[in-house]
């Protein structure tokens, strides 16, 4: 079976990965992402190729591909690579997917994955995606699930998939980001502990209600009223602020339509919005596992490389 180095290129992180007999044998997570100068960021990928290479004792010949998806095809990236548009699936991917050959980085080719963009007329409906695509065609593929794909993090995806695992729909919301924001250049920076990740369910509840209720500007400052007037933990105003942020997203799934919702991505949104759409929806909610999220990208560039 054909060996791969996989690349999940980001804006901040860069992750590799190595897969022998389809399953990840081996990772290298690097601290450097498109935003890095460019030598600088073309060299780390280079020394981390030879070390994965190095510690599963084979050359550069024995790889079949380096599968690369994600921030990597931005205009900030290695290769630059327009969108794909939607809708699209592991075939339409595999077809627009760009081979080339850096020198420099490593004598393997490499094949890019393009990320997908909605083309619509209206201004509300048009969106974008580098990354997400690949990792929705791997969750697709050991669920097997028609629903609508949500996959928190700085940028948190809801991704429709038909029955076939072909992308139909998508939309974009920044619930990481502002979590983060918040928490690192505001007055809430005291209030909650960013690293929390005990989640309280009667806070977080009480913060989507209040922010549902009153708006996002009023909610997020009563975190601060929570902390010093209430004498509440770190945990309760995290919990709540949790609410506060992901108000907005779980309203747009609620309104959505989809029957049925699966979440993916990042431990620190995953059970906080499987809670909250629990208690105020009636969609069918599965929080996926760790084991099954953390290979979702390797699995969906292989699968997308493999296609016919």
């Amino acid at each position: 079976m054909a060996l791969y180095i996989t690349v999940d290129g980001g804006t901040t992180n860069t992750r590799l990965y190595f897969v022998r007999d389809g399953k990840v044998t081996d990772t290298c997570k690097l601290s450097i992402g498109i935003r890095a100068e460019k030598a600088e960021y073309r060299a780390a990928i280079r020394n981390a190729i030879a070390e994965l290479l190095k510690k599963q004792g084979v050359t550069a010949g024995d790889i079949a591909q380096i599968l690369a998806s994600g921030m990597i095809t931005s205009e900030y990236g290695l290769c630059h690579l327009p969108h794909v548009t939607l809708p699209t699936g592991k075939r339409e991917l595999h077809a627009s997917m760009h081979r080339e050959v850096f020198a420099d980085i490593s004598e393997i080719p490499w094949s890019f994955i393009r990320g997908a963009r909605v083309d619509a007329e209206s201004f509300a409906d048009t969106d974008m995606m580098r990354g997400e695509e690949t990792e929705v065609v791997g969750l697709f593929e050991q669920i097997g699930k028609e629903a609508l794909y949500i996959l928190p993090g700085s940028h948190s995806k809801h991704i429709t998939v038909d029955a076939e695992g072909r992308i139909t729909g998508l939309r974009t919301m920044m619930s990481g980001e502002l979590f983060a924001a918040v928490m690192q250049h505001t007055i809430l920076r005291d209030a909650a502990d960013f690293t929390h990740n005990t989640i309280l369910n009667a806070d977080l509840e009480q913060g989507y209600t209040f922010c549902r209720a009153n708006g996002i500007n009023e909610a997020l400052f009563k975190t601060r009223i929570l902390q010093t007037r209430f004498g509440a933990s770190p945990e309760a105003c995290y919990s709540f602020l949790l609410g506060v942020i992901l108000c907005d997203e779980v309203q747009a799934i609620l309104n959505s339509g989809a029957q049925n919702v699966v979440i993916g991505g990042q431990a620190q949104f995953k059970h906080a919005l499987a809670h909250l759409l629990t208690v105020y929806g009636s969609q069918h909610v599965e929080a996926l596992s760790d084991a099954i999220v953390n290979c979702s990208v390797t699995l969906g560039a292989v699968k997308i490389y493999e296609a016919e």
